[in-house]
């Protein structure tokens, strides 16, 4: 439905033709007033008048509204109207670093990710595209757009943990995942944009691979990105991303850098943070480490791509903004559209509509 607040007219002067509504109206009395004389020449008008009824008048008042409607129109009025909003895919960039192990969401985060991840995939429109990109020491895609929900799931339940986390890297192997043709240079991105843990060799959690299934580098020369036209942050309807993550990145580019990226092609990037602000101690090899939800990484690149945060630490909650994520991703965007046509049919239909009263209460329609 419009927004009333927002409506504009694109030929503004042909307002001024409302002005000959009181010019119709005043005839319309008149010739009520001669009519009325006509049938009781000794009584005053206005006491006759007051003995009729208002729906004699009613059938007038429907053609006088109609040619106020189709006048309006002829100004071509337009309105910020929301309307469904059609999208096609959908990439699931779900962390399986080894922080993901911690327990201070039950049973664990990465089993609540993944519970919550397979009920928003079964909770999306047979239409819409799903696939699943791994995001550790090296992102990978593991699962490549589909409308083939079994195939999504399976991906989900295969996730296994690896050392180190690659946010940024995730984000652009879902970038190019989803837009293939959008000339994104994966490899350029990634390794012009490599940190100092990962330069010096093999990053955490594995070799590299090529560049639409992982993140990694085996010590190339870094390359700048290609630079691609940019287009307003969130204004690509048709896809999205959402980050499952504790938000903590120790390997690849940053993750702010690539959310910048997004939202150079117009791509929202959901977030959703597993764990709690305190966070737990993971024991692993002798050495113990304190892990904790990154909140403020993960609220920076839901702002920078105009999208939103949310935040859970229980399993239930993380069902619940699933659900929430479901709705917001697919359901309406803004437009401004000329709403012309809707008055213009708003006119026509009380027109018809005085005319058939008049018509089944006098015979005639003036």
């Amino acid at each position: 439905m419009p927004e009333w607040h927002s409506v504009q007219f694109v030929w503004p002067r042909l307002l001024w033709l409302l002005a000959s509504l009181p010019l119709w109206l005043g005839l319309y009395i008149a010739w009520q007033r001669r009519g009325v004389q006509r049938a009781w020449p000794s009584a005053r008008v206005n006491t006759v008048a007051a003995t009729i009824r208002f729906t004699r008048h009613a059938p007038a008042l429907l053609v006088l509204l109609g040619l106020a409607s189709l006048l309006v129109a002829i100004a071509r009025p337009q309105a910020i109207l929301l309307l469904p909003s059609r999208i096609d895919t959908v990439m699931l960039a779900i962390d399986s670093s080894g922080s993901m192990r911690a327990t201070d969401v039950q049973p664990s985060r990465i089993e609540a990710a993944q519970a919550a991840a397979k009920s928003f995939v079964l909770g999306q429109p047979g239409q819409v595209k799903l696939g699943v990109v791994s995001v550790a020491g090296a992102a990978a895609l593991v699962q490549a757009p589909t409308d083939q929900r079994d195939l999504v799931i399976q991906a989900i339940d295969q996730l296994s943990l690896q050392p180190g986390s690659a946010l940024g890297s995730g984000i652009v192997i879902a970038l190019h995942a989803m837009l293939p043709g959008s000339g994104l240079d994966v490899r350029g991105l990634i390794e012009g944009e490599t940190s100092p843990q990962a330069a010096s060799g093999v990053p955490l959690g594995g070799a590299s691979s090529d560049p639409s299934g992982a993140a990694g580098t085996s010590g190339a020369a870094p390359r700048n990105p290609v630079s691609l036209p940019k287009v307003p942050p969130g204004s690509n309807t048709a896809a999205a991303i959402v980050l499952l993550s504790d938000g903590q990145s120790n390997v690849g580019p940053g993750a702010l850098k690539m959310a910048q990226v997004a939202a150079d092609l117009g791509v929202r990037v959901y977030t959703v943070g597993v764990g709690t602000a305190q966070g737990t101690v993971l024991k692993a090899q002798g050495m113990q480490m304190r892990v904790k939800l990154d909140e403020a990484s993960l609220k920076k690149i839901a702002e920078i791509t105009k999208a939103e945060y949310f935040s859970a630490d229980k399993r239930e909650d993380l069902l619940q903004i699933y659900q929430s994520l479901s709705s917001k991703i697919v359901l309406k965007k803004h437009r401004r559209t000329e709403v012309s046509a809707l008055c213009a049919l708003l006119g026509m239909l009380l027109l018809s509509s005085g005319c058939a009263w008049a018509w089944w209460r006098h015979g005639r329609i003036v």
